[in-house]
């Protein structure tokens, strides 16, 4: 007999779990709470206007090949992949805009145009950022990290020393650049990961190996082409799919789980592997002695940023603006300051514009713009209809300061996201959108553990443990977290299989 498998959640994490532990011969069934597949990633349609809710930036097209490749597919069996050129737009004032080429040749000149030899910094640079990626994303991502001994080699104590996993992003940034705008470019997309330049370990300098060389790409359609393939692959291999099934409770006997209490009735299984929230489960679905951590523990973790997100369709084209838009025209340290430091709404917000309608005729109307908005914000702060109106006039001022245009008064589709909405519709801890920040003392084993410690057939995937945020790490953490089941549980079905023919 198939050993019987839930999965809970079916983001990223949960579609690569449930695909790869399908393909090992386990019976799998995911439920997911919403009525659409993709956990962050689903999209949202109105007035011919097709919205990306979650993800818009891909990055590190190898993890998905690999992916895709475990079920002999590649990424061009499901969607058409295109390399965004210029990668993205950096808005530093009203003088000052930077267009991050996709040609390296180009970039090196760009970044020589900055500041005199650094076009060769930047090659050595992004040469022991190839290095930490290639150690980073090749080994140690797919390390379950279960205890600090997987970790305690002599190699691993070399590596470490050579990727600079003690050292931080922001001083070895500044070891190869002094221009304030070439600093910003690089540290930004540990932005992405949760935590401060300064809080960061320069090993994430990886980062800019994936942005500068690998470059930025996009699913035509929409990022919700990839929920689309994963659940394609998923299906093919034989998983079954439940909307708008919540779990209320993982029932759990002697320490060990029966299945789930869910509100369209109760699923037996023999293994449980939740990649909703992490504290959410721990906390609100089982017992309290079969949980993993305390409510003091995950009171302490130091969480990624919240985001309040605008999705706006515009009746009209808007000028200046690239797929990709970072806008850096107020002060970078001070925003991280009110995110990390000293939580409260930002005062001088950064934000981030992504028009994917620039690249893809299909998400909006003829003649108009879909435009995401996004500013980066605390977790856990009030969140009120007004204060997302105040940051709305706040930003849209900017935004029509540098295009010339007038925006607001040709929004046709609108709609607020915020932290109520994350806590609502993900459970999401704190309200946060990105999981745990990547601090040195949250990386690897530092993690909250991917298998339970009070429940023998439980485990945990997403970006909440190993090996952390973002999408291609969560589809590594759905392939790491069913491999460990395999070792274990593998086994078992393989027995029982055995006995069931001797009988």
């Amino acid at each position: 007999m198939e050993q019987k498998i839930v999965v809970i959640g079916s983001g990223f994490a949960g579609l690569s779990a449930a695909a790869c532990l399908a393909q090992k011969g386990f019976s799998v069934t995911v439920v997911e709470k919403n009525d659409q597949l993709g956990g962050r990633a689903r999209i949202w349609q109105q007035e011919g206007f097709t919205f990306d809710m979650g993800p818009s930036w891909y990055w590190m097209p190898d993890v998905f090949e690999d992916y895709f490749a475990l079920f002999g597919k590649k990424v061009s069996d499901f969607y058409d992949l295109k390399r965004l050129s210029p990668a993205y737009k950096v808005f530093f004032n009203e003088q000052e805009v930077i267009d991050v080429p996709a040609s390296l040749e180009e970039l090196y000149a760009l970044f020589e145009s900055k500041e005199t030899g650094s076009s060769a910094k930047l090659k050595e640079f992004l040469k022991q950022a190839e290095y930490k990626y290639k150690v980073g994303m090749g080994d140690y991502v797919f390390r379950p990290s279960h205890s600090i001994t997987e970790f305690i080699d002599l190699r691993f104590i070399t590596e470490s020393f050579r990727i600079q996993m003690l050292n931080s992003l922001s001083k070895h940034v500044r070891k190869y650049f002094s221009n304030p705008e070439l600093i910003k470019i690089l540290e930004f997309p540990v932005l992405f990961l949760g935590a401060t330049p300064q809080n960061t370990p320069a090993m994430y300098s990886l980062m800019n190996y994936a942005d500068l060389v690998l470059g930025t790409w996009y699913p035509m359609k929409g990022m919700n082409e990839i929920v689309k393939a994963m659940v394609k692959v998923a299906s093919q291999q034989g998983v079954t799919f439940l909307t708008q099934t919540e779990v209320s409770q993982i029932v759990v006997e002697n320490g060990k789980a029966k299945g789930v209490q869910t509100n369209q009735g109760f699923i037996e299984a023999d293994v449980v592997v939740s990649s909703g929230d992490y504290e959410h489960t721990d906390q609100k679905l089982l017992e309290k002695p079969y949980r993993n951590y305390s409510e003091k523990y995950w009171d302490r973790r130091v969480m990624s940023p919240s985001s309040l997100l605008f999705y706006l369709g515009v009746n009209r084209k808007v000028n200046t603006i690239s797929h990709h838009n970072l806008f850096f025209d107020e002060d970078f340290e001070l925003h991280a300051e009110e995110i990390y430091t000293n939580p409260q709404w930002p005062s001088k917000p950064l934000f981030y514009v992504c028009a994917p309608s620039k690249s893809d005729k299909t998400v909006a109307p003829e003649g108009c713009e879909n435009i995401f908005v996004l500013i980066p914000i605390a977790p856990d702060l009030e969140d009120s209809e007004e204060m997302r109106e105040k940051y709305y006039h706040m930003v849209m001022q900017r935004l029509e300061r540098f295009t010339g245009q007038k925006i607001r008064e040709h929004v046709i589709v609108k709609r607020s996201y915020c932290l109520e909405d994350f806590k609502q519709d993900y459970h999401s801890f704190k309200g946060n959108a990105y999981g745990l920040a990547n601090t040195l003392r949250q990386t690897a084993f530092f993690k909250p553990k991917l298998k339970s410690k009070k429940v023998e057939n439980l485990y945990y995937t997403g970006q909440l443990t190993v090996p952390g945020p973002g999408v291609p790490p969560s589809i590594i953490s759905g392939r790491v977290v069913a491999e460990e089941i395999g070792k274990i549980w593998g086994k078992s079905q393989k027995n029982a299989a055995k006995l069931s023919t001797t009988v």
